[in-house]
């Protein structure tokens, strides 16, 4: 590969990385997939994330344009997210890592039982 094919090939990657990178910002997509659209919602739906990080990167991803704040008036006010149109784009990412993450595992676990040692039992 050339090298300014390799840099601009670096730098789209880059990118992405920075666009949906990080432990949260997919899951939250993918909850939001699931229906999930309340922000005490989404934190009940993804384990171990905390309001304060929630919150950033919401804020993050609608940015990014992946999703859109909706706040509806009335009592009570209620927040709510959607996804854009432009957050489908990412489907074919999300298959694509549930499909390797999946098999990734399988191989860990085959690499882990074949490297514990064999007890003899004479």
């Amino acid at each position: 590969m050339e090298k300014s094919a390799c840099r601009h090939r670096l730098n789209a990657i880059s990118d992405a990385l920075y666009a949906i990178g990080g432990k949260w910002r997919l899951q939250i997509i993918v909850a939001m997939l699931e229906g999930t659209n309340r922000f005490n919602e989404l934190q009940r739906s993804i384990d171990g994330i905390s309001s304060k990080v929630l919150a950033s990167e919401l804020k993050d991803l609608e940015l990014n344009g992946f999703i859109r704040r909706l706040v509806i008036d009335g009592p009570p006010v209620i927040v709510q997210y959607e996804l854009t149109g432009y957050s489908h784009s990412l489907t074919s990412v999300l298959d694509a890592l549930y499909e390797w993450g999946a098999q990734h595992k399988v191989e860990v676990k085959k690499g882990f039982a074949s490297s514990q040692p064999v007890l003899n039992n004479e």
